[in-house]
């Protein structure tokens, strides 16, 4: 038992709420990022593998950025499972395969959680792999 509740599907208007919310909480996290010096390289990267939300860089640094929103960002840290974080690293080697300018550079992967009234937490280097031997 995994101790959430059944799911139950979704109707369209549950949805398409959703959808803008992430959308809105990617939006806040990349200005987020840029305020801090990190240059947004690329948002909602999808490939066949699946998708990163942000893809950011801070002088040599890499990173593959999973923006979780939720009521709280305990509730937000907790959503990220190891299924979703091989899709996101099999996601980030597609993208420095694509982008060999990049593959010297270092590389990580962090989360950033929204909540209501509140700033983006983010948390780096929220979890190791690697985007190179993900292929």
């Amino acid at each position: 038992m995994s101790g959430r509740a059944p799911s139950r599907p979704m109707g369209l208007a549950e949805r398409r709420r959703r959808h803008a919310l992430g959308l809105g909480a990617e939006r806040l996290c990349a200005w987020h990022l840029r305020l801090r010096g990190w240059r947004i390289l690329a948002r909602r990267f999808r490939t066949p593998a699946g998708e990163i939300d942000i893809v950011a860089r801070r002088g040599r640094l890499i990173a593959f950025i999973e923006v979780k929103a939720r009521g709280d960002a305990g509730m937000a840290a907790e959503s990220l499972g190891p299924r979703q974080r091989r899709r996101i690293a099999r996601a980030a080697a597609l993208f420095v395969k694509k982008s060999p300018q990049y593959a010297g550079y270092d590389m990580r992967f962090d989360m950033m959680l929204v909540s209501p009234a509140r700033l983006p937490r983010h948390v780096m280097d929220a979890w190791r792999d690697s985007p190179r031997a993900a292929e």
